[in-house]
């Protein structure tokens, strides 16, 4: 029993220094990070999601904690960051990591606000405003609580 608990307290331990780590380098809030991630995936290290059009064919997939959508695949294999797709599923850190460089690219591009934040799940285009509020108001839902004490939904 003891060595479970042990084991667990490393897996919190090991999570906390992700999204630590994460936030330094991109300077991005950590607790913000792990809001993203709850609304992305759950904290689901192994969530994945098929992104189709209406006539059902695929367009994307997004993958790991912070849903790394696949059309950055490409560029993140000739940076060298990833070796194989997969990696955004077997490496959370590596997921969490590359979530926060994506999202400092959105905020330097549109400027640190919540309705840029939201462009992380529905990008730039003017016609994906409300999408990209909801999504804002989904992530903020879970980050309020944490930084201002009050466990209770605003």
């Amino acid at each position: 029993m003891m060595t479970f608990w042990f084991a667990m307290s490393m897996t919190t331990a090991a999570q906390a220094f992700c999204f630590n780590e994460a936030g330094a380098i991109y300077q991005i809030d950590p607790t913000l990070l792990k809001a993203i991630v709850q609304q992305e995936s759950r904290l689901s290290a192994k969530a994945v999601n098929t992104n189709r059009d209406k006539r059902g064919r695929v367009l994307s997939v997004d993958d790991g904690l912070m849903q790394v959508n696949s059309t950055h695949i490409p560029r993140l294999q000739k940076m060298g960051v990833l070796r194989h797709p997969e990696d955004l599923l077997h490496q959370p850190c590596l997921n969490v990591k590359i979530g926060a460089w994506i999202l400092a690219h959105h905020l330097r591009a549109c400027g640190v606000n919540w309705a840029c934040l939201g462009s992380y799940n529905a990008g730039f285009h003017p016609r994906h405003e409300k999408k990209r509020l909801h999504y804002a108001q989904q992530v903020y839902a879970h980050y309020w609580p944490v930084v201002s004490g009050d466990r209770r939904t605003p």
